[in-house]
């Protein structure tokens, strides 16, 4: 069942992370100009990756979005574990530890999509508000 549950999950964070670009071949050399144009990666500070322009010279704008991709693939497993728990609730055929282990997974990510809501929130009252980092 571990197996099954983890495959899930790796096949649902490969359909939610895709690529916004599609490189091919151009038949118009004009074109092909254009292309290159618009795969310059924030004035030569940052890799074009498939997963966007990963900023490598300012530590702000990587940890920026490092940040956001951590959060959102915590997002989708959190609503992989929602599913997860459902299946296992309506599958419990009325077997009560059953039912407390998915009532008790429903729970835990809930609780873990709140706490990802907040999580700017709480960063931003404990880096700036009570420990006041510089650059945060």
């Amino acid at each position: 069942m571990k197996k099954i549950f983890l495959a899930f999950i790796f096949f649902n964070l490969l359909f939610f992370v895709n690529s916004n670009r599609v490189f091919a071949a151009l038949p118009d050399p004009e074109l092909e100009f254009t292309v290159r144009e618009n795969l310059k990666c924030q004035g030569g500070t940052g890799i074009n990756t498939a997963i966007g322009c990963v900023p490598i010279n300012n530590e702000e704008a990587l940890l920026e979005f490092l940040l956001r991709w951590f959060i959102g693939i915590a997002g989708a497993i959190a609503i992989s574990l929602i599913v997860y728990a459902g299946i296992q609730i309506m599958t419990s055929s009325g077997n009560p530890e059953k039912v407390g282990a998915g009532k008790q997974l429903l729970t835990a990510a809930v609780g873990g999509i709140v706490f990802l809501i907040f999580s700017v929130f709480i960063l931003r009252l404990f880096g700036v508000e009570i420990l006041k980092l510089p650059g945060f």
